[in-house]
């Protein structure tokens, strides 16, 4: 692997603010999987890990102002809904207030508006939400208690990076039963910690004036150090579809994905094209199902790969 790169990652884990409760998360993972994947016995599972959400970039470190990446999660908490259907055990990487599984079919406005108030010391979910809600609660406390997902939030470039490298080093004993679903929207460019503003920068100074760093292409050593034997699928979004499947090619080879999803930003709700090295497989939303989502048939499709990647490497 390319020093430079191995050597622009190292600095950008050096110069990072130490993760909070670091060894809690690390209890977490260990025992996630080894619940799901024991050594021995019959009883093992697949385990992926979905990133989802936009990544933050601080401009102080008491930070007051930051840069943020589009990104509702809608994809990546659909996703894992899917994945834990499929028999997957999930673990969901995702920024803190976006789309959470199991959540998508509450309704859209506040969610104090779902419950009303029956007499002085009862409180019960309104009856047009009521089986949305009971679905909901009742869904992600099967998967939790269930031990099929485990939920591991971020905000900053700097959390999500650095519990992905957790992950993948966790993981990665699981072989080819891994998979990372890299769906979240992660920043091209970072304030290096050290030479961050400590307090909030006053408007008063002046034109402010910024240096932007690129963060480290970290998919090829994911790919190569952290889990090399999993199987990777990552994202690729643009604004202009002239270039889009040139890009995810691009991308494909470059950092030796298994998969790269190609999404348009207008359309990436209703269709998305799977880039592989042997062709390119359009997904669309079923329209004659009523709530149905493109996310369905493209998490088929991706387990019947996973499953056929798993055959091939003889495990």
């Amino acid at each position: 692997m390319d020093s430079s790169l191995l050597s622009e990652i190292e600095s950008f884990f050096e110069s990072a603010p130490p993760l909070k409760d670091r060894a809690g998360i690390a209890d977490k993972l260990k025992e996630f999987i080894e619940l799901n994947s024991p050594p021995s016995g019959s009883s093992r599972r697949r385990i992926v890990c979905v990133t989802s959400g936009g990544t933050t970039v601080p401009l102080e470190q008491r930070c007051v102002r930051y840069i943020d990446n589009f990104s509702s999660g809608h994809r990546g908490a659909a996703s894992t809904e899917y994945f834990i259907k499929a028999g997957y055990a999930v673990i969901f990487l995702y920024r803190r207030g976006t789309y959470q599984p199991y959540c998508r079919s509450l309704p859209d406005n506040a969610f104090l508006e779902c419950f009303e108030v029956t007499d002085e010391s009862t409180v019960q979910v309104s009856e047009p939400h009521s089986e949305a809600v009971k679905s909901a609660i009742r869904d992600h406390h099967a998967a939790v208690a269930g031990g099929v997902l485990l939920k591991l939030p971020f905000t900053t470039i700097f959390e999500c990076l650095q519990m992905l490298q957790m992950i993948a080093v966790s993981i990665r004993i699981i072989g080819p039963n891994a998979m990372f679903y890299l769906a979240a929207a992660v920043s091209d460019f970072y304030v290096p910690w050290r030479s961050m503003a400590e307090h909030k920068i006053q408007s008063g100074s002046g034109p402010l004036d910024m240096r932007l760093v690129q963060v480290p292409k970290m998919l090829s050593v994911l790919r190569k150090e952290w889990a090399p034997m999993a199987f990777c699928i990552s994202f690729k979004l643009e604004t202009d579809s002239k270039i889009l499947l040139k890009k995810a090619d691009m991308a494909l080879k470059k950092y030796e994905m298994h998969a790269v999803v190609a999404n348009e930003l207008s359309t990436r709700k209703e269709e998305v094209v799977v880039v592989t090295n042997n062709g390119n497989i359009p997904v669309y939303r079923d329209k004659t199902q009523a709530g149905s989502d493109v996310e369905n048939p493209l998490i088929k499709l991706l387990v019947d790969r996973h499953s056929a990647y798993i055959k091939d490497s003889g495990t």
